[in-house]
């Protein structure tokens, strides 16, 4: 029997079993359709094998990394949560994962990655105190580019000027967009039916950072929890397929990188020599600083590769089956 596919991720926080849309889009599918994945959750992305995250490794090769490919490929493993969905129902679920991306992402995008106290406060904050050293130094900056680079390609706009303007558009759009997704979810418990399905799973990895994260400036997040039902749909989703993280939630996680380890929520034995060789690289690392940030040299992925996480699995019964 084949061994199961390794999905690499961001590990979680603030009651999410991960703080990156694309990650919680792929967890959720795959808890959703249940398919068998070994789970490496991590704050370093230079450890999964395209140096992304996420990344699904299939057998030992061949790596995806899009939200869209990862699921379409679990999709050919006969892991398909759209199985029972009508033809109708299909082209409605095609057409409000399209509504998120034109609608709802750019403004995901702005709060979290643009918007200057939500990004010093928080994004960058949390990204910075989980990154191991030297990355944190410059990882973070660099990733924001990315998002502003993706901001430019969703919008059509390469001038695309932040301020009070740009703002109120994105926010519009997005109030827009939420809107008609609680219309359409209505009183139910899954946009069609009793059982969830892909559209679920973008939903759910679009909103629940915005819902669960403590943002200085907080308008979306504002809107979205006068939606009652947008705000128990995720609620549910946490309930019933990440207790784990959601118990995590009330207290007991921590953003220190003292008391949480690199290798994210499942890895929680110490490893002494990775301490060892995170302390022994700190001098180099304040030598190299200066050329890093200004992109003279750069550090191969196997100078500060870390020991493999513990490996769980991901299945159709709860978060893990990691005990």
């Amino acid at each position: 029997m084949a061994a199961p596919d390794e999905l690499f991720c961001w590990e979680g926080d603030w009651g999410l079993p991960s703080v990156s849309t694309d990650c919680l889009v792929v967890l959720a599918y795959a808890q959703f359709a249940g398919a068998p994945l070994k789970l490496r959750k991590m704050s370093n992305p230079w450890r999964s094998p395209s140096g992304l995250l996420p990344t699904l490794r299939i057998n030992q090769k061949e790596t995806l990394t899009r939200p869209s490919d990862i699921i379409i490929h679990l999709r050919k493993q006969k892991y398909n949560a759209d199985y029972d969905l009508s033809a109708k129902e299909g082209a409605d679920s095609l057409a409000f994962i399209s509504l998120l991306e034109e609608k709802l992402k750019p403004a995901l995008i702005y709060t979290f990655w643009v918007e200057p106290k939500n990004y010093v406060d928080v994004t960058r904050r949390w990204y910075a105190d989980h990154m191991p050293f030297p990355l944190n130094f410059f990882l973070p900056g660099r990733m924001q580019r990315g998002q502003l680079e993706k901001l430019r390609l969703l919008r059509g706009d390469e001038s695309l000027e932040s301020g009070e303007e740009l703002e109120k558009e994105l926010y519009r759009d997005a109030t827009e967009c939420l809107n008609l997704l609680s219309q359409r979810l209505g009183s139910h418990k899954f946009f069609f039916g009793d059982s969830p399905s892909s559209l679920d799973a973008f939903v759910f990895g679009h909103l629940a950072p915005v819902l669960r994260s403590k943002l200085p400036n907080g308008k979306l997040q504002q809107h979205l929890k006068s939606l009652d039902n947008l705000s128990n749909f995720c609620s549910n989703i946490l309930l019933l397929y990440f207790p784990r993280d959601g118990r995590e939630s009330c207290g007991q996680k921590t953003s220190s990188p003292a008391s949480q380890p690199d290798g994210g929520d499942f890895d929680h034995v110490p490893n002494k020599r990775r301490k060892q060789l995170l302390s022994a690289i700190v001098a180099l690392g304040a030598m190299l600083s200066y050329a890093l940030l200004t992109g003279m040299v750069s550090i191969q992925q196997e100078a500060l590769e870390e020991p493999p996480d513990r490996e769980t699995v991901v299945g159709s019964h709860g978060e893990d089956e990691d005990g």
